[in-house]
């Protein structure tokens, strides 16, 4: 019974099954919020659900594979404090999955968060995100590296990804700015 529920929670290949599996889930819950929040008269609903949603939903399965245990669970891992050393021995897919990390976040965080809506504070938002990651698997000794390249990756994933969606937090941000400034 153990094996069974390591095999779901505790694998790469277990995570992208519940996560694919799931993907119902997520849509539903979207719809679900975005339909209560437009009855009940809030702004901007179906957006603002789907933001949500999808930050969690494609947070969670990248931090959560980044936080099982290494092959000795139970030692504290390697330390890689200087930056750009680990990068050149990485291989494509550890670039890509870092990258990719925390790009849900940086999609969705301006488009739900007003005060998220830059740049600069999604970038501070994913650095610090990033390294709580880092900290938490070398502090819970998940035998992992704790790397600054690592933090450069995710940062750079979740900026590249809000650029992707600036053109939908820029609209927002200067209708939420000129809502803000009008006298009622």
């Amino acid at each position: 019974m153990l094996t069974s529920w390591y095999a779901w929670f505790g694998t790469y290949t277990g995570i992208a099954a519940i996560t694919v599996l799931s993907l119902p889930v997520a849509v539903l819950t979207a719809g679900i919020l975005g339909w209560r929040r437009k009855v009940a008269g809030a702004s901007r609903p179906c957006r603002t659900a789907l933001a949500e949603v999808g930050m969690v939903y494609g947070t969670v399965p990248g931090v959560w594979m980044t936080l099982l245990p290494g092959n000795e669970p139970g030692r504290h891992g390697v330390v890689s404090p200087i930056p750009l050393a680990d990068l050149l021995s990485m291989d494509e897919g550890q670039i890509i999955g870092n990258l990719l990390i925390l790009a849900a976040l940086g999609f969705f965080a301006p488009l739900r968060f007003a005060a998220l809506a830059s740049l600069g504070r999604v970038l501070a938002l994913a650095a610090n995100c990033s390294i709580l990651i880092e900290v938490l698997q070398y502090v819970l000794l998940l035998d992992r590296v704790s790397s600054v390249d690592d933090v450069l990756l995710n940062t750079a994933g979740a900026g590249l990804a809000s650029l992707l969606s600036y053109y939908w937090w820029r609209t927002r941000t200067s209708e939420d700015t000129a809502a803000i400034y009008r006298v009622a």
